[in-house]
């Protein structure tokens, strides 16, 4: 059976984890929509540099914490004739510190940004799906939303609500033709790990018994599939893929 070719939605899709997938989704034969941060600088030349290599993307600005700027968005979205089927709800940021050392702006904008923007990306978006009867909603956690992590109460708390999330909005509209999974990716090859100090890099990679990171395209993949028709009996679910690292 042909796959019908749908409507993306990626945020943070601009970079990193979020440009594999928008770019995998493309790929797919997917529009898709890139929802960045508002008045980001790097999107004009980011998408110049996309569309040299024939990938031709839509981009909308959006803070994804706040919810009037997500409302604004899905009716900016729908006034300019386009729907989302297909939600990935991928921006995140990390503030680290000890809990004894965490102040609460860095505890409240992690906590807005990763879990808040699960209710303030979708609740506007969903009802159209619903509408449809078709949707695909994939939230992506992390490794250390399922193991925790030094350092990281504020993250690793908003990464464990995330699959909560997932688990009661996938039994809400699993009889509508909507799935909802979440996707939790361990260490990547990316900007932001590759930053780190090299002797922290190295304990890392010693970590994972695959003995690398992770390539955000392997993440893209899996997305892809969820985003499928052919994922369409798979609900509420929670896939891992970090190399071992933690199984659970």
């Amino acid at each position: 059976m042909t796959e019908i070719k749908r409507t993306a939605l990626v945020t943070g899709g601009n970079r990193g984890l979020g440009e594999a997938i928008a770019c995998a989704l493309l790929d797919a034969g997917h529009a898709v929509i890139i929802a960045h941060t508002p008045g980001n600088p790097r999107i004009p030349a980011w998408l110049q540099a996309q569309a040299t290599q024939g990938r031709r993307f839509t981009a909308y600005g959006v803070d994804v914490a706040d919810f009037g700027s997500t409302q604004a968005l899905a009716r900016q979205i729908h006034e300019d004739g386009r729907q989302v089927d297909i939600l990935v709800n991928n921006a995140g940021i990390v503030r680290d510190a000890t809990l004894r050392k965490l102040e609460f702006d860095d505890w409240d904008q992690v906590l807005r940004t990763n879990l808040y923007s699960m209710f303030n990306m979708t609740k506007p978006l969903l009802g159209p799906m619903l509408e449809r009867g078709w949707g695909r909603i994939i939230n992506i956690s992390s490794i250390n939303g399922t193991k925790g992590q030094f350092g990281q109460t504020n993250y690793s708390a908003s990464k464990a609500g995330v699959h909560g999330f997932t688990m009661a909005l996938a039994q809400e509209v699993a009889r509508k033709g909507i799935t909802v999974n979440t996707v939790a990716p361990g260490y990547l090859d990316t900007e932001m790990v590759r930053g780190v100090p090299e002797d922290a890099l190295r304990r890392i990679i010693d970590g994972i018994p695959v003995g690398r990171l992770g390539q955000p395209a392997e993440i893209a993949a899996l997305v892809v599939f969820m985003a499928s028709d052919a994922a369409a009996f798979m609900t509420g679910s929670r896939v891992s893929m970090n190399g071992g690292q933690h199984m659970a």
